[in-house]
């Protein structure tokens, strides 16, 4: 802190602070408070002994008139010259800073990108409902969050003859009188006359309305104060912003800043930057942005137990897991049961349910490790994890006819690449790099679904780097740093990907005639030069890693192999972080990023060192997926029971129990014909192919549809749906296809409309159901010599991977021997009761 020329009481006082430390001010990487130029301001930010925010309950004095400070701890300059602001804590400690003002007699050029944007910025008038939406509002247009000035400048200045700027009388310019509201403004009155936007648009007006020089210096990133802070709940933390430019100064721009929080029901914010905790334990970021610079305050609120029990620690996770326990007083949950475990682990590594035999014979020292091993080389964990990965790779057919043959190779491929353990570098390598037939070389037919260079170049981003790039194909994009250069140029990757149909084979005179067969489509990569052009400014772009350097790619030379080289290195700050985070959401219901494809600074991990270490064992396994995996399931924290308590029953962030989770569309479908004994018989598949195992996500299926099936139309796997709607629990209630199953008999089938009614103008759209085998659990249980308790033991085995406790054996015993005429409804009731208990539909 640098003090010059104090009055003698605040060096006094000053010096009793430093000593005492029990009150600081926190100044970042400045080494003193300066203001520069006319209504300059900065935001003290005040910290007791206890790291605790007390800047709006401190009180606040100066030694003269050079600068005012508000109640809030906001330091305006008022005239050139030195000040010291003195602070006093609400316990009476004592602290003071110098403040330096300068260029408040000499009126320095406005800059129109550096200072007047970022007002259109704060009050939204650059916003997208705004004027900042395509085609703007009543005829004026602004860039979307004035990421183009340049534009902006021109729309302002040259538009409908310069009439929005009257340099003669700059207050009753069109563009002050609008935001002031002094004229109709269908926005409203935005800013305050006479305060310090509305003074420096008028001074902007009296100067000539400057742009600014190339000289001038730009913003190149942003310093929130404090960056991080372990908050109490319903608490608030004053945060300040400074702009770091590239001449050296820096600049406090918290008045000029837009915040918004990433959890609101965690933690809010306010327009001046006062973030406000919730009653919630866990963590929330709150996104800074100024220009097109983003930053992010991160908060942590603990709950504030005393943490005593922890489960055994079985790897690094737990480590981490439970340090951020500990950290936030947050007491974790018991380990399951094993009979919980047996059901959990089954369906999430191998999509189905645990076999009688399986449940049976769960048994001996270390059973749980054995069981993980043996699910994670079974050829389920295989089918169930390609249906992953070919629903965000898009592998559906547009043409039933035409692409059959390449969407099964593909999904063959990556069945085969999951079966045998594939390195992941090695599979988005061939992936990305595919060229040849659809057939022969399957991975192309990834190529056909994302045609077009923009498909592809948002697809790796998002799939493999946790980025979503789409906003910058247009504009800036609004939560990150990436622009439309950084765009284009990782598309320009991609510049050189063709397609080619092989020409027909003509039919010549007196042969015999040959059957029409479709030629297949052709990838390949031609040989020209690797650029991309940007629509903005109509310039190619080279290839250009993300955050990187122009690559100089060779003629002949496939840049798509230059681009996954990049991806794939250790030293890539995406690659393996996206697939750890892919990985846990899988297994935890949530990602430690979420959503698990928006990594971002704006959208930080809640428990980064987690993910910093789930990614180096990625890196280190050389990309081991099977062994990340392994990891995550033999930690306690997977193992954790999902009955929470009253201390952690908020939590939704830090794991400290298993959250229950509805089972996927395909495995729930599955689990249904599993428990009933019902062979499968999807269109265009063998029968008895499962639903995890079909090969399109296009073949029709009523239950998969509305159950959250994705239909594999794009990269993100918000596609699958979790949502409890009343048209699956009356479709599980009482629909010909779950009658059929249940009952083991054909019912009749639905009533159709009387041949004497009137015909409908409009038809409705009518989705037919997959066709309907009957069930085979009912009669094996009818011809069962064994007794009622015996089988009801198997269907809970079967259906819950455990045994039924007494009292439910006592009912259900005492309900299917009341009549022995009844037996079979009564045990079609059991099993309809049993798919339709929460037990059975979700994963606990």
């Amino acid at each position: 802190m640098l003090v010059r020329r104090l009055p003698v009481l605040f060096v006094f006082a000053l010096a009793g602070a430093l000593q005492a430390q029990s009150l600081s001010v926190e100044l970042g990487s400045r080494k003193s408070v300066h203001l520069a130029g006319r209504d300059a301001g900065t935001q003290l930010i005040v910290t007791d002994a206890k790291q605790r925010d007390v800047t709006h309950q401190a009180k606040y004095q100066t030694d003269n008139a050079n600068v005012h400070v508000s109640e809030t701890g906001y330091v305006s300059a008022l005239a050139e010259g030195q000040a010291t602001v003195a602070i006093t804590g609400p316990d009476g400690s004592k602290t003071a800073v110098a403040v330096q003002i300068t260029d408040i007699v000499r009126d320095v050029p406005i800059n129109f990108t550096n200072e007047v944007v970022p007002v259109f910025t704060r009050f939204g008038c650059n916003a997208g409902g705004c004027h900042g939406k395509s085609g703007g509002q009543n005829h004026f247009s602004l860039s979307l969050l004035g990421f183009e000035p340049q534009e902006d400048y021109e729309f302002i200045i040259k538009e409908t003859r310069g009439r929005r700027i009257f340099p003669a009388a700059p207050e009753q310019s069109v563009l002050v009188q609008k935001a002031t509201g002094l004229i109709p403004h269908g926005g409203g009155n935005k800013i305050a006359v006479d305060s310090p936007a509305y003074r420096l648009m008028v001074r902007w007006i009296e100067q000539g309305t400057p742009f600014g020089t190339p000289a001038d210096p730009v913003v190149q990133k942003l310093e929130v104060l404090p960056s991080d802070r372990l908050l109490q709940r319903n608490a608030k933390q004053q945060i300040a912003v400074l702009a770091h430019f590239s001449d050296g100064s820096i600049r406090d721009v918290t008045s000029w800043a837009q915040y918004e929080s990433n959890d609101g029901e965690t933690a809010g914010v306010s327009e001046s930057g006062l973030v406000s905790t919730r009653d919630r334990p866990g963590s929330a970021a709150i996104m800074v942005r100024y220009q097109d610079q983003v930053a992010a305050f991160r908060c942590t609120i603990p709950l504030g137990h005393e943490v005593t029990k922890l489960p055994p620690v079985r790897n690094f996770i737990d480590t981490l897991t439970q340090k951020q326990w500990t950290k936030l007083g947050l007491p974790p949950a018991e380990l399951c049961d094993d009979a919980t475990f047996l059901r959990r682990v089954t369906l999430d590594l191998a999509g189905r349910l645990p076999t009688l035999e399986e449940a049976q014979a769960f048994t001996g020292d270390d059973k749980r490790t054995r069981l993980i091993d043996r699910l994670l080389a079974s050829d389920d964990f295989a089918d169930f994890f390609t249906a992953k990965w070919s629903a965000v790779l898009r592998n559906r057919k547009s043409s039933p006819k035409d692409d059959a043959k390449a969407t099964i190779a593909f999904h063959g491929w990556i069945r085969d690449a999951i079966q045998k353990n594939m390195p992941f570098d090695q599979f988005v390598r061939e992936l990305l790099t595919a060229t040849g037939e659809e057939v022969a070389n399957p991975p192309v037919a990834w190529y056909r679904e994302v045609k077009d260079i923009h498909a592809q170049t948002e697809d790796v981003a998002q799939l493999f780097l946790g980025t979503r790039l789409q906003c910058a194909r247009c504009h800036h994009h609004p939560l990150e740093k990436w622009s439309q250069q950084d765009y284009y140029g990782l598309s320009a990757f991609f510049s050189r990907v063709g397609y080619k149909t092989p020409p027909k084979v003509e039919q010549k005179k007196g042969q015999p005639k040959q059957p029409i067969v479709k030629q297949p489509t052709h990838v390949l990569v031609t040989d020209v030069e690797a650029s991309a052009i940007n629509p903005r400014t109509n310039l190619a772009v080279q290839p250009t890693v993300l955050g990187g350097v122009g690559l100089d790619i060779p003629t002949g030379t496939d840049p798509r192999a230059e681009l996954v080289k990049w991806m794939t290195s250790p030293d890539n700050p995406y690659f393996a972080k996206t697939l750890a985070n892919r990985v846990w959401k899988h297994f935890m219901g949530r990602g430690l990023v979420e959503p698990e494809d928006d990594m971002r600074a704006t959208n930080p991990p809640t428990n980064p060192e987690l993910l910093d270490a789930l990614a180096k064992r990625f890196k280190d396994s050389k990309y081991d997926v099977r062994a990340l995996i392994r990891d995550v399931v033999l930690s306690s924290t997977y193992q954790l029971s999902s009955d929470s308590s009253e201390e952690n029953e908020n939590d939704r962030q830090n794991y400290s129990y298993f959250r229950p989770r509805r089972l996927h569309a395909e495995v729930l479908f599955d689990a249904i014909d599993q428990l009933t004994l019902t062979k499968p018989a999807f269109p265009g598949v063998p029968a008895g192919t499962r639903a995890v195992q079909l090969p399109d996500h296009s073949i029709e299926s009523y239950f998969l549809t509305l159950f959250g099936r994705p239909d594999a139309s794009s990269a993100c796997e918000c596609e699958r749906s979790f949502e409890v709607s009343l048209p699956q629990m009356l479709h599980l209630f009482n629909s010909y296809e779950m009658q059929a199953k249940v009952t083991g008999t054909m019912p009749k089938p639905p009533m159709q409309p009387s041949k004497t009614e009137p015909k409908s103008k409009t038809k409705a759209p009518v989705i037919q159901p997959t066709r309907v085998i009957p069930g085979d659990r009912i009669n094996k249980i009818l011809a069962d010599k064994r007794g009622a308790p015996e089988k009801i033991r198997d269907l809970y085995l079967i259906a819950y991977g455990r045994e039924p406790i007494e009292k439910e054996l006592a009912l259900l015993t005492k309900y299917v021997t009341r009549e022995p005429a009844e037996l079979r409804a009564a045990y079609e009731d059991v099993l309809w009761a049993i798919i339709n208990s929460e037990e059975f539909l979700f994963n606990h």
